[in-house]
């Protein structure tokens, strides 16, 4: 059994990197948005802003997770988390380029501009975790 928590520090500090990578896309992330996705979310119910920023987290995840997985060491994998961070926030500004009034839209809860924007979230997320596996 104690063979079995061999790894238990090492998953412990790359879980808490990756905690605090997420925190810190979200902060980041939030800011960039023109629209109040955590009081639209928590006091709205607004499904699109949940439905946006949930993909939005898991386009963020999924090049994270390729960086903790092919990373050299924590300094390595916070590097490239924040080169996921800025792909990202990228994958906002690119989707607001095809709908310019992609903000308003999540705002008055309409799904597709939120679908549209997590969806281009995914596809620059799967992307770059593809391109972090070198």
């Amino acid at each position: 059994m104690i063979h079995s928590l061999a790894g238990l520090p090492a998953f412990l500090s790359y879980f808490a990197v990756a905690i605090a990578l997420c925190v810190v896309f979200l902060v980041f992330y939030i800011r960039a948005a023109p629209h109040e996705e955590f009081e639209l979310i928590a006091h709205h119910g607004n499904s699109a802003a949940a439905l946006a920023l949930g993909m939005s987290l898991l386009g963020f995840a999924l090049p994270l997770s390729s960086a903790i997985y092919h990373s050299a060491d924590i300094v390595d994998c916070i590097i490239w988390g924040i080169v996921a961070l800025l792909a990202q926030i990228l994958a906002f500004y690119l989707a607001r380029v095809g709908q310019p009034n992609l903000s308003r839209r999540i705002a008055e809860r309409e799904t597709a501009g939120a679908l549209w924007l997590g969806f281009v979230s995914l596809t620059v997320g799967i992307l770059s975790a593809a391109c972090m596996s070198y």
